[in-house]
């Protein structure tokens, strides 16, 4: 296998698997491999994302204009990153509208945001409540795109991030709408992973969710029950700005913005 033929395989790569790579070709020196790389820089058949990642670019095509897709990118940017919030919304092909944003879960600290081209890459840590259970990988999917191995949160745990982070959800307008084009839902997967976050106010904006769409998401009182055992002992705001445009919905103790209750987006289309 030529190195060409490994820029194929490889749309993003980085620099370790390069390594692999060429070491079973030949054992070469750590100023050999890197004279590899910068050679084929210069022909541009590679561009550099940032330091130890890189991307192909197509024979012919301008190395500065070269597509490059931030999913994959995004899948790269560390060892343990998993594709969350929005940008797995993005990644299961469900979200209402495509951001210039990305969003990847990781347990190390050392990752920063960085911007390449139009882009914005964002690392965010593994909520606590996980890193606490050692269930960082709990309902995350093993998937392909363009050849490359990509792990990325599943529609479910997708649906319970943003309702926890909703800044990371493009806000509750995208969530919402970007939620409800999903058919289906493994209700007892979204239950079991709402419950391990143990945050009551989540799992009242969780229940609330399911209660609106219980018809087309076939949800059970069962289902309700055991999030509603759960909820806030006393009314929480639904997000920070809810607090002088919500409205109390008692049997989640939750205040929810009118925007969602009234759906008013729905009057503008």
């Amino acid at each position: 296998m030529e190195v060409t033929d490994f820029f194929h395989e490889y749309p993003v790569f980085t620099y370790e698997e390069f390594v692999a790579f060429i070491d079973k070709q030949k054992r070469r020196s750590a100023r050999a491999r890197q004279k590899v790389l910068s050679w084929h820089a210069k022909k541009g058949r590679i561009l550099r994302v940032r330091r130890g990642l890189y991307c192909t670019v197509m024979p012919g095509v301008d190395p500065a204009k070269c597509p490059v897709d931030p999913l994959l990118v995004a899948a790269r940017l560390a060892k343990d990153a998993i594709l969350g919030y929005h940008t797995a919304l993005e990644f299961h092909g469900k979200a209402h509208s495509l951001h210039q944003r990305f969003t990847y879960l990781t347990a190390s600290r050392s990752n920063r945001h960085f911007r390449f081209r139009s882009f914005i890459f964002r690392a965010v840590l593994f909520p606590k409540s996980l890193r606490d259970n050692h269930s960082e990988d709990f309902a995350v999917e093993c998937a392909d795109r363009s050849g490359v191995r990509v792990r990325v949160t599943s529609l479910e745990r997708t649906m319970v991030d943003m309702l926890d982070r909703p800044d990371l959800g493009g806000g509750w307008e995208e969530i919402w709408r970007s939620l409800g084009s999903v058919e289906y839902f493994d209700l007892d997967q979204v239950i079991d992973y709402t419950l391990l976050l143990s945050n009551s106010t989540t799992t009242a904006k969780v229940g609330f969710f399911l209660d609106q769409h219980r018809e087309a998401l076939m949800v059970e009182e069962a289902h309700l029950r055991q999030l509603r055992e759960r909820r806030p002992r006393k009314p929480h705001y639904m997000g920070r700005r809810t607090a002088k445009n919500g409205r109390l919905v008692a049997e989640w103790n939750l205040v929810v913005p009118r925007k969602i209750l009234e759906r008013s987006w729905e009057r503008t289309l």
